[in-house]
């Protein structure tokens, strides 16, 4: 069922600032500990660290994927930015974090998320050898596809909506992340 786009913002940021509040200090603890073993962040202690993925922390707590995408893995995430969150419509994202939308929430989430490592020199590759666009497939079941303007990859969503990566080849310990300029929606 498809969440009215009118109500997203408000309660996402407020859920992201309280877990912003939490979570720097577990993280904070989790480096002192492992200081000397100089260890990659995984892709949700990645994610906390940015600074600019704080909607996007909040939304995975609030789908209850911490720990997969903590876990071995590996997995590709196209990670949106709190100013891509922004650009829906106000109310989504608050309306997608209530409990009663986890199963929405969840969908949406791993639909930014393919199975194994894919740099952004594979999906170069890969779109080159199909012609100009190459479908891929998320861990949610539904496909993106991805073609390249200049040297910016784009993906387009089910929806036909185009949102470009804007840092590339993030490198965790459990696979890789891609910054995303905008959110992907399943349809």
């Amino acid at each position: 069922m498809p969440v009215p786009t009118k109500t997203i913002k408000t309660s996402l940021f407020a859920a992201a600032a309280a877990i912003a509040a939490i979570t720097p200090a577990t993280a904070h603890n989790h480096q002192h500990h492992h200081a000397s073993q100089a260890q990659t962040p995984n892709i949700v202690e990645t994610a906390v660290s940015t600074g600019v993925h704080q909607t996007l922390v909040a939304a995975v707590q609030a789908a209850g994927l911490v720990e997969t995408l903590s876990s071995p893995g590996p997995f590709t995430i196209f990670a949106p930015t709190d100013t891509a969150f922004a650009k829906l419509p106000e109310g989504t994202v608050a309306t997608l974090v209530k409990p009663e939308n986890k199963g929405t929430l969840t969908g949406i989430l791993t639909y930014h998320a393919v199975a194994g490592r894919v740099t952004a020199s594979d999906l170069t590759t890969l779109i080159k050898s199909k012609g100009g666009e190459a479908t891929i497939e998320t861990v949610a079941g539904g496909t993106l596809t991805a073609r390249l303007s200049g040297d910016t990859i784009v993906i387009t969503d089910a929806a036909g909506r185009a949102t470009a990566v804007t840092q590339a080849d993030v490198d965790t310990s459990n696979g890789v992340i891609h910054v995303t300029d905008g959110v992907f929606l399943p349809g």
